[in-house]
């Protein structure tokens, strides 16, 4: 148990590292949340889709669409993968509204926007 206490605390600090790492290394675009499910949980605990998408309760297309970036995650996915992975609904919102701002900041120009107070 004690070894296993090490190496989920050893994976919020290696989420913490890579996550800055990837808004560094990209000119602060921050990684879809999804790409960090992959790489910092799946990977090194060789998950498959089907084997957390059970341990999810989430359909497998689900899984698969938020890990290729293909969907966002929602309150209620973070609720499930903050329980399954022993971290909090905050880590998962907060690296997909990083993400989110990040994206529209590169496709919307708000130049045009009247300032309206101060």
């Amino acid at each position: 148990m004690a070894l296993c206490l090490v190496y989920i605390d050893t994976i919020h600090i290696m989420v913490y590292i890579y996550i800055n790492m990837k808004e560094q290394k990209m000119m602060h675009n921050p990684p879809h949340p999804g790409e960090v499910l992959k790489e910092l949980y799946f990977e090194p605990l060789r998950l498959t889709i089907t084997q957390a998408s059970r341990g999810l309760k989430v359909t497998r297309k689900a899984l698969y669409d938020l890990m290729n970036g293909k969907s966002g995650i929602s309150p209620h996915m973070a609720l499930k993968l903050a329980k399954a992975f022993k971290t909090t609904p905050e880590l998962w919102l907060n690296m997909q509204f990083k993400y989110d701002l990040w994206q529209a900041k590169q496709q919307y120009v708000v130049d045009d926007v009247q300032v309206l107070y101060g």
